[in-house]
């Protein structure tokens, strides 16, 4: 893991992160959608703002298949939105936070938080493997 590849990771986590975030405040605030609607489909947004910027930015060297690339992006990202939905559900139905604040520190806080752990492994490990490579992320 270098240096190089830690900071493109979370500075195409961030842009997708205001992606994400920009598309859920519309969609809960004006849009009015319940809250997991409105996460599902702010999932779509940012990931394809983080598939985009990981495939031409940070992992521009380690090309294979797209057939094969694009899926498992996805894949691994949708364990992600597991994690923020599992937040943002435990919060909003289960401990009774049903404001529009209380739903975007839920999914987009403390759930993005942990998912982003999940998908930076996720991604180095089955996306985009280096040459050869078969291991731990951290080696």
């Amino acid at each position: 893991m270098t240096r190089r590849e830690v900071l493109g990771f979370l500075t195409v986590g961030v842009l997708a992160y205001a992606a994400d975030l920009a598309v859920f405040t519309g969609l809960r605030g004006p849009g009015a959608l319940d809250p997991l609607t409105a996460k599902a489909l702010s999932f779509l947004a940012g990931c394809t703002v983080a598939y985009a910027g990981n495939t031409l930015g940070t992992y521009r060297g380690r090309r294979a298949s797209p057939w094969r690339q694009y899926p498992v992006f996805f894949a691994v990202n949708a364990a992600g939105v597991l994690v923020q939905l599992l937040c943002l559900t435990v919060s909003h139905y289960g401990l009774g936070l049903t404001s529009q604040r209380a739903d975007t520190v839920s999914g987009l806080g403390v759930g993005m938080a942990l998912a982003t752990v999940l998908r930076f492994w996720g991604t180095r490990t089955w996306v985009f493997q280096e040459e050869g490579r078969v291991g731990s992320w951290t080696g």
